[in-house]
């Protein structure tokens, strides 16, 4: 849908700047609205993901070709207002100040609209052309709200498209109009207001930002000051506008039965503990890392690495080089094996169950779920989706941190992250090991909870800095796509092969030369001491100094010995607490120090180094004193 006819009130760069170089068009709008969705539609796909200059935030970029024209799409990240408090924010601020894009198009929940137009008049007054979308209409008209686009867009003086970006509707009408505004022939767009709407919208009179200077477009535009008449202002226009093109057909019903449901602690809850159980218990652990990973690690044995032995030895005389690719540490026998054969189906059934409550919109729902929660350690409800992300990959999950809006949560969130969150791929391998086990998987997962917990509380009470606050946009419960569910977790799988699978090559790499050097016996000699401490045997040292390289490679040495009955069920349990407890992976330790800066990276590793070990050995005492046998 698209609204009427425009008079143009802004004016655009000459013919010569405009043809020498490709226009960009930057999409701008809250989280959870839709942007990417919209990108995806069309750039077709996402062509270049990299950090925006001088930040650690990831700006998605793609080429368009829309009308016969070359466009350059930027996804920006997600916004609130233009007085930023995330980095997050701050980047997309830049990115319409510094990057010049010709063309803002602003994306907006259509259920929503009085909440989310102060950020279209803000966008407005920048001076750059912009087009206001209004995404999940079919959702708005579900509810009985209906927006009469044509005359939002006379009062706004912006185009108006209504659209449904998952179906593509409305996504042709938006091309229309992005070809028709960056026409070298278009006509003057922008739209007559009556007498008592011929206003700007609170920060257009400042010299900073004109909107009626035919040069508005070449000039920087300046942040306004922060004042609460402004943001009042910004709200009293919104709420005028939205009672003259909204229309309710039916009284609002408020939340849905579901969303109450799963909202509320007493049915939330329960509900949350039946999806760990059967998502990731039962499909991800005793499905992936038991079913799959036995016939896949079987076939390896008994198939693989024996023929692949048997050809070195057959073809590389030199007993040094033929280590490295096989054998006990060899690239192949050892670094592909785990991750084919032990980590892969783990982590490709995360990605699988993760994208599906993703696609679903539970997460933002878990999100508040546990705010109050998450509110005694120091943290706000938001933290929730770096710590899930966690249980897939605590690397990716440490650079999402960046998203909380107060340095004192990014530095609890990423502590913790390193500390009790194992990733998909090594929670996988420890349920897999306790699924014979019960009482033991279930002692170690309250442990890991009230060490989570404790060093949670204890910094929430120590830690400096502002105490969190918390807003979340909650999309609508859907019944995840197949399409997009798939997507995602390929996506997500290629990150895999691209970014893990040369770490394993790599940590291989390092070990042969350990052990060459004769320094990896050194090692694991020196670390069988504090674990005699802990009552576990010398030989899992090796599966510890793994988990330095990987946590997950390290949780596959402790499978290997598990299958020859190295450990009691006491052992198992210490063994299983202390590795989730262990140092961060050496590529988590590196994304800490990038994102956190070298002295907090340094420190977060020294505490959970001697955390894990004194947890062990007071773990261990603990059993044995008060005669704890599993």
């Amino acid at each position: 849908i698209i609204s009427g006819s425009f008079l143009i009130e802004w004016k655009f760069m000459d013919i010569a700047k405009s043809a020498e170089r490709k226009i960009k068009i930057a999409l701008v709008g809250s989280p959870n609205v839709g942007k990417s969705v919209i990108f995806g539609c069309l750039t077709g796909t996402y062509v270049t993901v990299s950090n925006y200059p001088g930040t650690t935030v990831e700006v998605s970029r793609g080429n368009a070709k829309i009308g016969g024209r070359s466009f350059e799409v930027i996804d920006t990240p997600g916004l609130y207002s233009i007085f930023p408090v995330t980095e997050e924010e701050r980047v997309t601020l830049d990115i319409i100040k510094d990057d010049g894009p010709d063309l803002i198009v602003h994306v907006i929940d259509a259920k929503n609209l009085e909440r989310m137009l102060p950020l279209t008049f803000q966008l407005i007054d920048t001076g750059i052309p912009a087009i206001l979308v209004l995404n999940m209409f079919d959702e708005s008209l579900k509810l009985g709200i209906t927006i009469d686009t044509a005359k939002l867009s006379e009062l706004l003086g912006v185009p108006v498209v209504a659209t449904v970006a998952v179906t593509k509707q409305g996504i042709s009408q938006l091309e229309t109009i992005i070809t028709e505004i960056m026409s070298l022939r278009a006509p003057q767009y922008g739209a007559k207001q009556s007498p008592e709407d011929n206003r700007s919208w609170g920060i257009a009179s400042s010299p900073a930002a004109p909107r009626n200077d035919e040069h508005a477009h070449d000039k920087k535009w300046q942040l306004p000051e922060f004042s609460n008449s402004l943001m009042q202002t910004w709200h009293k226009f919104a709420q005028e506008i939205a009672a003259k093109v909204v229309m309710k057909t039916r009284q609002a019903k408020g939340l849905s039965r579901i969303d109450k449901i799963l909202l509320s602690p007493i049915t939330g809850l329960p509900i949350l503990i039946l999806f760990i159980y059967f998502g990731l218990y039962k499909f991800v652990g005793s499905f992936g890392a038991g079913t799959l990973v036995d016939f896949l690690n079987r076939t390896f044995e008994d198939h693989i690495n024996g023929w692949l032995n048997g050809f070195a030895a057959a073809n590389i005389p030199w007993p040094i080089v033929r280590e490295l690719f096989v054998g006990e540490y060899g690239i192949i026998t050892l670094g592909f094996r785990y991750a084919f054969a032990i980590i892969l189906p783990i982590i490709g059934l995360f990605f699988l169950v993760f994208a599906v409550i993703e696609d679903s919109g539970y997460l933002p729902r878990l999100a508040f779920l546990l705010d109050r929660t998450f509110k005694r350690i120091g943290l706000s409800g938001r933290a929730i989706i770096p710590m899930v992300l966690g249980l897939g990959c605590d690397t990716m999950a440490t650079v999402v941190t960046r998203t909380l809006p107060t340095k004192r949560e990014r530095f609890i969130a990423t502590l913790l992250l390193a500390l009790c969150i194992p990733c998909s791929a090594q929670i996988g391998v420890i349920l897999g090991l306790l699924s014979g086990t019960p009482f033991v998987l279930l002692s170690w997962f309250f442990i890991i909870v009230f060490i989570f917990a404790f060093v949670g509380f204890v910094l929430s009470k120590f830690a400096p800095g502002a105490r969190p606050s918390f807003v979340i946009e909650v999309p609508p419960l859907r019944l995840p796509q197949l399409k997009n569910v798939l997507t995602k977790t390929y996506a997500r799988m290629e990150w895999y092969f691209k970014e893990i699978m040369p770490l394993f090559v790599a940590a291989s790499i390092i070990i042969w030369l350990l052990k060459v050097t004769g320094s990896f016996e050194y090692l694991t000699k020196g670390f069988a001491v504090p674990l005699s401490w802990m009552g576990l045997p010398a030989a899992s040292a090796k599966a510890f100094i793994f988990g330095f390289f990987r946590r997950d490679y390290g949780a596959a040495g402790l499978y290997d010995l598990y299958k020859t009955h190295a450990f009691t069920n006491n052992q198992l349990l210490v063994a299983v607490v202390v590795l989730t407890l262990f140092l961060p992976c050496i590529t988590q330790f590196l994304i800490t120090i990038k994102e956190r800066g070298w002295k907090t990276g340094f420190g977060i590793s020294i505490f959970v180094f001697s955390f894990s070990i004194m947890t062990g050995i007071v773990l261990n005492f603990i059993l044995n004193y008060f005669s704890i046998v599993f």
